[in-house]
């Protein structure tokens, strides 16, 4: 930890919430040209993958999974079943929940979209054990800052 960082600097560069941000922003961008070529948006993306991993799942657990909210996660699925990817329907056990699934179009695009990840690595030269290493330190940031979301309530 730098001398600023312990006193609390107001540098943006020495910002951990700005270098999370610039780093997501720079992911997203490196992954549109791929995306483009599949017609999603990364959003978009995030719901198949859930759908891909899961098969069909609830909208309240579809939420959950992405750390999304209900209105959030609800007109993404609108322009993915307008697309002819996804398709909504009540759920036979409990007509309050929705149930969510790929189309076999939507499934149509899971093989091409498993190229992203490792396209991805190759851009960014990053190794599959950095990769990990990275991604177990963004999910532990990513569990205490939640933690600390919900003791601040």
């Amino acid at each position: 930890m730098t001398n600023e960082e312990d006193a609390g600097s107001p540098l943006l560069d020495e910002q951990l919430c700005f270098a999370l941000y610039a780093a997501q922003r720079a992911v997203t961008a490196a992954y549109r040209p791929l995306l483009d070529e599949l017609g999603l948006t990364y959003p978009q993306y995030l719901v198949l993958l859930v759908l891909w991993e899961r098969g069909e799942t609830t909208v309240k657990e579809l939420a959950a999974a992405l750390r999304l909210d209900y209105g959030t996660v609800s007109p993404l699925l609108k322009r993915l079943e307008s697309a002819g990817l996804v398709r909504r329907d009540r759920a036979a056990h409990d007509e309050r929940s929705v149930v969510v699934a790929c189309t076999g179009r939507g499934e149509d695009l899971r093989e091409r979209a498993g190229r992203l990840p490792g396209a991805l690595r190759a851009a960014t030269q990053l190794g599959g054990t950095d990769v990990a290493r990275l991604r177990g330190e963004l999910w532990q940031l990513a569990g205490r800052a939640q933690a600390a979301a919900e003791r601040s309530r």
